[in-house]
């Protein structure tokens, strides 16, 4: 990892020197005019750009151009809002006037499984989302490009947290245990969707998640995501389709001579809301009415200490992006590498990140043969922050910050940390004395040659892999004051291994006959997806120098008569899914589109009475334009009618026979070894089969003033049944749990809406408007029976949870108390009884939204970017574990609304709809500015520079750090949904870049 990080440093640095001292390109000037092919008026502020390049023009009243064309270019593209877009080669003549025709949108090309189709010719349900239109800022994921940019698409990120997990739920939640997320395919390539990095060991404070395994991707490399969302789309990948299917492609060399582009951006981030906690005088006087005056006096530590300053820091982020492409009409490439130095704003907590990539095509016979490859080399670094999901009453490092003593010094005289008790730790020393890191190095290819049999057939043979290695370690100082640690120090070793390999084998076939186009897809695919782990704990330590911990292990105390190193566990297991998959496309005189699709999967995760799945869909497009009756101010029209069912194969590895496996082992506070026993992990159950979800979809797609104004309308009814979950036997019984298929059904009903609106399209002055809405509703059907999740973690909250599910509710829908306001005795009222029901408030979202408004006058450009959630609610979980009065009354800080509220510190901080908030909001996720300069250099033929506010603010009502989060809380492996548990803040960043081509 070392030799990679030297190599692409070196490689960037070097690649940029030369280039700036060396690199000179001749020119010549191209001028002509543009105009509309039906009628020969001039086209104002038509765009004419060198392909392969930025270099471009945009044409004058007179439809006029001039642009500066450098040596080796072969191809102008021309395009203009409602017209087809246009790639011309050059000659050796310097004047080239072009009439272009109507019809833009309708030869747009959108990705779908195993192939792509024009947008007009697409019955399924399909949002292309390109670069021009991808999120702007800080960004490591590519789900971050997309965030509000789909109807239908919800996109949470976890916390705030560098590289945090992202969930996204397309078109709602359908699944009670396996997996929610879509299915990501990479230039081809299925991903496996498992963790590329082990969680942190409960150490005494609980157990965090991995990052997103997509953080190895660099956003700079990728061209366009394409996400298919009703089953007549996806059911081409079977039993990976349940929940919509996001296809990335990477971008390619262009034709022409080989271009150099490089980027850079500063971003500078800070919190954007810290609680609103009590100062050192306050905290003493309201914990003096609790407990006296006297006992206040003994706690007060003389000192005024903001914890959250302590803990938190402004953070940088250093991007870098360099590239080389091009290519001939035979073959294209394209290097790339980038670094990105992502600081986190709690500090000692951030993201570093090196990538190289290659994609690369070249015909051979004729141009009959094609030979193509992808790759991917990533190697990241997390500096992890010590922040759980399940922290118990002691709190983490952020929640610490919380509740801490403000009247309490982090340092002594002595320069030593203040550690009074272990029960109430020292946030700073918390991160000072703890070292926790992961290493994860990730290469992700293809290589892929395609052959061309005759004018209609063709094959193609597809070779995939996916590979990762990944290291945590968790080093903690014998220095810092918890439960296990003092004096002896903690040592965890985390290590995974993903190898994933794919081999697809595919004919098409495509040919008119008369009016009727016949397209053709018939193939077979298989993929493997082996995974390890090995985990090792260590203790008595006789140094407090975690690099020495880390990397010499001998540091362990080995004179004592307890054990300090024990492997916990080590699991090795290998899945196998093999395919068989069609699709027939008939097109009939250009006006009616039918499209069929088969996929049938066998996995060697179901047993053998239900191995294979089969996959079927079916979608019908009625282009309406087409018609006479079809009023003239539509320029597009389009009815869709799909139907199909996709399936989900996202649970663990062999559940359907008979499995035992030895427990973790441990080593206790007190150092004795303790756990390996023998447990059970399975019982026999051959007929567990593959969870599948049905779905109808209708839409209308329209176009209205030569598609100036342009959407789509679908609505969606989507039905999953057979759920996958392991569900608790009543006892006395056979086996204690069994992994089965409920007889229940979750339901989503929904309604999207998409708009692309060109407001002004004027030479000096452009607005382009992209809007989206989406409505959802959820509900469980058909269900007796109810399961509960959402743990809830806080001093006297063992065993407490805050979601259950049952037949007529949403997923996850909340289930507690009915909080009434506290009597005269500060005790809480329940109206309804001190019993736990349903409140009527889910936190599933009923309806997402996102606005662009992309303005330009001349060179300067400007975007602004708001999305938001509606009708869905947050529970506090931080709330309710430490803003209370009896975790005043305990010594333990608190937000300024506890104080006068009303609750007595005997007051039980049950589970209720106190800490159940609102969580609506609207964010104004970014605003950009940006100038191209008009350049007559001989060596940079393009510049642009930019300034990009990113979440610079949000609009709601919760009073938590902020309303899009999602911790973790599971409850017997059922995942949860909508609460808010000491989660990394989330950031304001101010961002400053340049694009320089040459």
């Amino acid at each position: 990892m070392k030799f990679l990080n030297t190599f692409i440093k070196g490689g960037m640095l070097l690649a940029f020197m030369m280039l700036l001292s060396n690199f000179a390109v001749a020119q010549r000037t191209v001028t002509g005019k543009v105009t509309d092919a039906e009628n020969g008026e001039p086209l104002i502020g038509a765009t004419v750009t060198v392909v392969g390049t930025t270099r471009g023009a945009v044409t004058d009243i007179d439809g006029a151009y001039s642009v500066q064309v450098p040596e080796g270019s072969t191809q102008l593209r021309y395009a203009y809002t409602g017209y087809a877009e246009q790639v011309v080669d050059l000659t050796a003549s310097n004047a080239m006037d072009i009439a272009m025709k109507p019809g833009t949108l309708l030869d747009e090309v959108v990705v779908v499984g195993y192939g792509a189709v024009r947008k007009t010719d697409a019955t399924g349900a399909v949002t292309s989302v390109t670069e021009e239109s991808f999120n702007k800022g800080v960004i490591v994921a590519p789900e971050q490009l997309i965030q509000g940019r789909a109807a239908g698409v919800q996109i949470t990120s976890s916390s705030g947290e560098p590289g945090a997990g992202i969930n996204i739920r397309i078109r709602g939640t359908s699944s009670v245990r396996s997996g929610n997320n879509p299915l990501f395919v990479v230039d081809g390539v299925p991903l496996s969707g498992n963790a590329t990095q082990g969680n942190a060991d409960d150490n005494g404070f609980g157990a965090s998640t991995p990052r997103n395994p997509l953080n190895f991707l660099n956003p700079n490399d990728i061209a366009s995501i394409d996400i298919l969302k009703d089953a007549s789309a996806t059911a081409i990948y079977g039993s990976r389709g349940a929940n919509g299917v996001v296809i990335i492609t990477t971008k390619s060399g262009a034709t022409g001579k080989g271009v150099l582009d490089y980027s850079y951006s500063l971003g500078i981030s800070q919190i954007t809301k810290k609680y609103d906690l009590l100062d050192s005088d306050a905290f003493l006087a309201a914990y003096a009415d609790f407990n006296g005056q006297a006992a206040a006096d003994l706690l007060d530590g003389g000192a005024n200490t903001d914890w959250q300053d302590e803990v938190l820091q402004t953070a940088m982020t250093n991007n870098h992006n360099l590239s080389y492409g091009g290519g001939d009409s035979r073959g294209s490439y394209r290097f790339s590498l980038s670094y990105q130095d992502q600081e986190g704003i709690i500090r000692e907590s951030g993201l570093t990140k090196y990538t190289a990539r290659f994609n690369g095509a070249r015909k051979f016979l004729d141009d009959r043969l094609t030979i193509g490859t992808q790759i991917t080399i990533a190697d990241n670094h997390d500096d992890n922050p010590q922040i759980s999901r399940n922290a118990g009453f002691e709190g983490d490092a952020w929640s610490s910050a919380l509740k801490a003593n403000p009247s309490q010094a982090v340092r002594d005289a002595n320069g030593d940390f203040i550690q009074k008790s272990n029960t109430e730790p020292n946030p700073v020393a918390m991160i000072e004395l703890a070292k926790d890191f992961t290493n994860t190095l990730r290469a992700l290819g293809n290589l892929s040659a395609e052959l061309k049999l005759t004018n209609h057939w063709s094959f193609k043979t597809v070779l995939g892999f996916d590979r990762s290695l990944s290291e945590r370690k968790t080093a903690y100082s014998r220095d810092l004051n918890i439960t296990g640690t003092f004096g002896k120090g903690r040592l965890y070793l985390y290590d995974v291994a993903n190898d994933n390999r794919l081999w697809e084998n595919y004919f098409t076939y495509s040919n008119r006959v008369g009016a009727l186009d016949i397209t053709g897809l018939a193939g077979y695919s298989y993929q493997s997806f082996e995974y390890s782990n090995k985990r090792f704990e260590m203790t008595n330590f006789a140094t407090s120098d975690m690099d020495l911990m880390i990397n010499n292990f001998a540091s362990a105390d080995q004179a004592t008569n307890k054990s300090s190193i024990v492997g916990r566990n080590s699991s090795l297991y290998k899945d196998e899914l093999q395919s068989y998959f069609g699709r027939v496309i008939l097109g009939l005189r250009d006006k009616y589109i039918l499209t069929a699709t088969l996929r049938a999967d066998g996995s060697t995760r179901f047993g053998g009475d239900n191995q294979y799945g089969y996959f079927p869909s079916f979608a019908f497009k009625w282009r309406m334009i087409q018609e006479e009756f079809v009023p003239d101010a539509f320029s597009d029209l389009g009815l869709r009618v799909g139907y199909g069912v996709t399936g989900n194969q996202e649970l663990p590895h062999n559940l359907y026979q008979q499995r035992q496996r030895y427990g973790d082992w441990n080593i206790e506070n007190g150092g004795n070894i303790t756990g390996g026993g023998l447990g059970d992990v399975a019982f026999p159950n051959p007929g567990l089969k593959w969870e599948s979800t049905t779905q109808i979809n209708v839409g209308l797609d329209f176009g209205f003033a030569n598609n100036r104004i342009a959407g789509s309308l679908d609505f969606y009814k989507k039905n999953t049944a057979d759920l996958l979950i392991k569900v608790t036997a009543a006892q006395p019984a056979v086996s204690p749990f069994v992994w089965k298929n409920l007889d229940a059904d979750v339901q989503n009903l929904g309604l999207e809406l998409s708009l692309n609106i060109a407001a002004i399209d004027k030479p000096d002055f452009e607005w382009n408007v992209l809007a989206n809405a989406a409505y959802n509703k959820n509900e469980v059907k058909r269900y007796g029976g109810l399961i509960n999740t959402g743990e809830i973690n806080g001093q006297g909250l063992t065993g407490a949870f805050a979601q259950r599910i049952a037949e007529g509710q949403p997923l996850f829908a909340f289930f507690l108390r009915d909080f009434g306001g506290f009597d005269d005795n500060g005790i809480t009222i329940y109206p309804g009884g001190d019993v736990q029901r349903f409140v009527d408030a889910s936190p599933i979202p009923k309806v997402t939204a996102g606005l662009t408004n992309a303005f330009r006058y001349k060179n300067l450009d400007l975007s602004i970017f708001l999305n938001g959630q509606f009708g869905h609610y947050i529970y506090s979980n931080t709330a309710n574990a430490y803003f209370t009065a009896g975790s005043l009354a305990n010594g333990r800080n608190v937000t300024t609304d506890v104080v006068g509220n009303g609750e007595s510190n005997l007051n039980s901080p049950d589970v209720s709809t106190r800490f159940l908030e609102k969580g609506d909001f609207v964010r104004l996720q970014d605003v950009s500015l940006g100038y191209r300069f008009n350049l007559k250099s001989r060596t940079i033929s393009a510049l642009r520079i930019f300034v990009t506010a990113q979440n610079l603010a949000v609009f709601t009502g919760y009073s938590g750090q902020d309303p899009e989060v999602n911790v973790d809380k599971s409850l017997d492996e059922v995942p949860s949904l909508g609460i808010d548990y000491s989660a990394y803040p989330r950031a304001r960043t101010f961002l400053f870049g340049a694009n320089i081509s040459f």
